[in-house]
């Protein structure tokens, strides 16, 4: 990894990388007007580029980069105020003061649901083993401007922290979080949008196992929630009980305490 600037930089910006790069203990390169594929052939290393309104991650070999979006989040925010239902929410039983500890951050999305949903007296925690893109959420989280202010709001909310879950989760006191949240989805390749598809170069694939379940059992107060493709055996596997939806590649499981 190496951080750069934007093509159309200024001295702001170059200091701005600057600091990234010695936050991410990872080289800066001056831009010199050169692309990114260049510095990529040159350094044959994933980029960074801080331009002026966001954080982009080049993958070593793609022209395209990867960018925070709060994506899903926004409209699913704007049905929940119009009164509609959200099946994750209906599945976290997500009330207002209660906290959520998501194992699987990536893009934050279902961080964000439950951020506005649980308001200002809960707390959400996101866990991200990609030191990279766990620093370029968290970046994302506390500047994206939505011009909705629940939204901004509830992404501020969020604790971003960088590192593996079931190590996290042995840390944690028992009965201590109100819902523990597994999103493990990569292993099935539902790639429907396009960043998905770029966090794809960026997840860590670890195998699903049953002590992060026993973990979080132990962690939960009341709930763990599993999203999954519809035909995971992960739901069988480790004692869910599967919320079935017709129309939907991926389904829900609940693990009452």
């Amino acid at each position: 990894m190496f951080v750069t600037t934007a093509g159309r930089t200024n001295q702001h910006m170059v200091e701005q990388a600057k600091l990234m790069a010695a936050d991410l203990e990872v080289p800066f390169i001056d831009r010199k007007k050169r692309s990114v594929e260049l510095l990529q052939k040159l350094y044959n290393d994933t980029c960074m580029v801080v331009g002026k309104e966001r954080l982009e991650l080049f993958p070593l070999g793609e022209a395209e980069p990867f960018f925070f979006h709060p994506n899903s989040a926004m409209f699913r925010i704007k049905r929940l105020q119009r009164g509609e239902h959200d099946p994750f929410i209906e599945a976290c039983q997500l009330q207002d003061g209660m906290s959520f500890l998501d194992c699987t951050l990536g893009l934050a999305s279902d961080s964000i649901v439950a951020s506005y949903q649980v308001g200002s007296k809960g707390k959400v925690i996101g866990l991200e083993a990609e030191k990279y893109l766990s620093y370029l959420v968290r970046a994302g989280l506390n500047t994206w401007n939505s011009e909705v202010p629940v939204i901004d709001e509830a992404m501020r909310r969020i604790e971003v922290k960088h590192t593996y879950c079931y190590e996290y989760l042995k840390k944690l006191p028992s009965n201590s979080v109100d819902i523990v949240y597994f999103d493990p989805m990569f292993e099935e390749s539902i790639l429907e949008s396009d960043g998905i598809q770029a966090l794809s170069h960026f997840a860590v694939y670890d195998t699903f196992l049953e002590q992060w379940i026993t973990e979080a059992l132990r962690v939960s107060k009341k709930r763990v929630v599993l999203k999954d493709h519809y035909q995971s055996e992960r739901f069988k596997q480790f004692g869910f009980q599967q919320i079935h939806r017709k129309t939907a590649k991926f389904h829900f499981g609940i693990l009452d305490k």
